[in-house]
């Protein structure tokens, strides 16, 4: 625990956001000294400037029986909160169409409220349009967030945290994810960049882990009929420690595991009667929760896991 308290000090003060290319370029050289300091052998890889992510990759991921990745980049600041609610999709669409609508909304009566008493109908248009457009920019591409202890500093730690936990295997594969706030474009760029990995190979994303009692597994249509994988994540992430494996029902994670068709996606969620499962304070200035004992559970968990599933 006082290394995952000493990790998690010097991310949240010196690497708070990672959003500008020499934010990112400042966060890698650190985490690539933390790897080799855990016994990985860790490089980037950089795909293009189209693309213009980089990824740093521990382990040979064309090799590897299991990759454990997270994405490092942090958010824009929004102009509402985001929300995720893994087990209630219906609440999860509700609530980003009333947060769009609600701009529009905004959007309207400022332009009506210019172009109303300079008696001008024909402004209220392009008004409108220019605001609505600019608002989704904010959200998109806007200032950055300043606080991302759960989204995704968390993430970052526990992938950290295991690699010095479980130590340097040759079936394993760690990779921090860039740009997983411009449509996964690391993640999608990974992919691209090792097409020869099986299909059965199985991805552990590790997304906003930090802020809540419930530590959700969540495994992919392909990957919930896996019965030796579902036990062994069941033994290594017990109930007794506040670990829940869904594999009833319908989920839905929006982060980079959807690039990967076998793949399990970790994450902490708060409970509320009603609605189930959800994620507080993504994007915005409260996100200033990371429970380091969220992250020692990962970090055990992860170590076990990779025994048993790996039958080592």
């Amino acid at each position: 625990m006082e290394q995952i308290a000493q990790l998690k000090e010097y991310l949240l003060t010196v690497h708070p956001v990672r959003r500008t290319g020499a934010q990112k370029a400042d966060f890698r050289k650190w985490l690539l000294r933390e790897l080799k300091r855990a016994g990985w052998k860790a490089g980037e890889e950089t795909y293009g400037r189209f693309n213009g992510s980089v990824n740093v990759v521990a382990g040979d991921p064309d090799r590897a029986d299991v990759i454990l990745c997270a994405h490092y980049d942090t958010p824009a600041r929004m102009l509402v909160q985001d929300f995720v609610s893994p087990t209630n999709v219906l609440a999860h669409v509700l609530y980003h169409v009333a947060a769009a609508m609600a701009l529009a909304a905004a959007a309207f009566a400022l332009a009506l409220a210019v172009s109303f008493p300079l008696n001008r109908p024909e402004l209220m248009l392009p008004l409108f349009l220019i605001l609505a457009l600019a608002a989704l920019w904010v959200s998109a591409y806007g200032p950055a967030n300043r606080n991302n202890a759960n989204g995704n500093s968390s993430g970052v730690l526990a992938l950290l945290a295991a690699a010095y936990a479980a130590g340097y295997n040759k079936r394993v594969c760690l990779v921090f994810l860039d740009n997983n706030e411009r449509n996964l474009l690391g993640s999608s760029a990974f992919k691209r960049a090792h097409p020869g990995k099986p299909a059965q190979t199985l991805f552990v994303n590790l997304d906003c882990v930090g802020d809540g009692e419930n530590l959700l597994l969540i495994p992919s249509k392909a990957s919930r009929w896996d019965g030796e994988l579902l036990e062994a994540l069941e033994e290594a992430f017990p109930e007794k420690d506040g670990c829940r494996l869904l594999t009833k029902g319908l989920q839905y994670y929006p982060s980079d595991n959807r690039r990967f068709k076998f793949h399990v996606t970790v994450c902490a969620c708060r409970y509320l009667a009603g609605l189930g499962y959800y994620i507080p304070h993504l994007r915005t200035k409260k996100d200033t929760v990371l429970e380091e004992g969220n992250i020692a559970c990962i970090a055990r968990g992860i170590e076990r896991f990779l025994e048993l599933y790996l039958g080592e």
